[in-house]
């Protein structure tokens, strides 16, 4: 049924409350993610842990009135007035907890639309992470971002060749010029490879694109910038285990690379000077400086 603002807001406050602190991420099955492209609108649960949800931030009416209008004008599913699908996690007791959507949600509880449209995602969790670290073998590790580093738009920057049909139609971003390389000469050396977005990718997504180029990342965080009451804590507990199990850590970013050691101030912080030869290679020079005796 169509709610009323009041009506919505009082719906979103019972749902926080009955979800806070008990659900539980589940992870969906690959046919599932591929299966389930859309579920009943109250089958979506609003996320306790993001601005939408605080009682002092909320909803914003005027986001949710346009989105509103916009389903109502389009005859609400017949014409698709959709841009893009929520995202969602599935979680235990029931259902999906929202990732990114909650407005669009929102606006469609208040137009009696019954169905809306879903991309279910695998976030990394505490859980995981703990396992990827128990199966690592190193005592170094390389960090790269997905969204600033690794993903590039090739009509800015050098890229590698697009993987060929059908599968370009599945994995559509694009990979920087020299970074499988660059990865493949890092795992040769010793190093384990960790790779974090801030964007709401699948675990499975992201591992299954580098395999194309036969890369194996050791370490994939989605998701990081996600907001949580939590995330102080949970970060600290995290910045905790990488420091119990690696030594020192490559930070590759665009313009330099970072060397910490774990539990010690002290750093190193190379630019990173690219030549005719790409970014890539420049990298690659940097880090057989750092270790003439292991770069190979």
């Amino acid at each position: 049924m169509a709610m009323t603002g009041s009506e919505f807001k009082s719906y979103i406050a019972s749902e926080v409350k009955k979800y806070e602190g008990v659900y539980v991420p589940l992870k969906a099955s690959l046919l599932e993610r591929a299966v389930k492209r859309s579920a009943r609108t109250i089958d979506l649960h609003p996320n306790p842990d993001d601005e939408f949800s605080f009682p002092n931030i909320g909803p914003h009416d005027g986001i949710i009135a346009k989105y509103e209008r916009r389903f109502r004008d389009t005859g609400k599913v017949k014409e698709n007035p959709w841009d893009d699908s929520i995202m969602v996690q599935k979680i235990h007791p029931n259902g999906y907890m929202i990732l990114n959507g909650h407005h669009r949600w929102a606006a469609a509880l208040r137009a009696d639309i019954k169905r809306v449209p879903i991309s279910i995602i695998n976030l990394t969790h505490e859980t995981d992470i703990k396992k990827m670290l128990s199966e690592s073998k190193h005592d170094k590790r390389v960090t790269l971002d997905l969204d600033e580093v690794v993903f590039c738009d090739p009509q800015k920057t050098a890229a590698e060749k697009p993987l060929v049909f059908p599968i370009n139609k599945i994995y559509k971003e694009r990979i920087r010029q020299g970074i499988p390389s660059l990865l493949h000469i890092l795992s040769k050396n010793g190093y384990d490879i960790w790779v974090y977005t801030k964007d709401y990718y699948s675990y499975d997504y992201i591992s299954a694109y580098f395999k194309k180029y036969s890369v194996k990342l050791d370490g994939i965080i989605t998701g990081v910038a996600r907001k949580t009451k939590e995330k102080a804590e949970i970060g600290k507990k995290i910045t905790d285990l990488f420091n119990a199990r690696y030594k020192e850590t490559l930070h590759i970013e665009n313009n330099n690379v970072l060397r910490t050691f774990s539990n010690k101030k002290e750093f190193e912080d190379i630019e990173i000077k690219e030549n005719e030869n790409g970014w890539a290679y420049a990298v690659i020079n940097i880090i057989k400086e750092m270790y003439p005796d292991e770069s190979k």
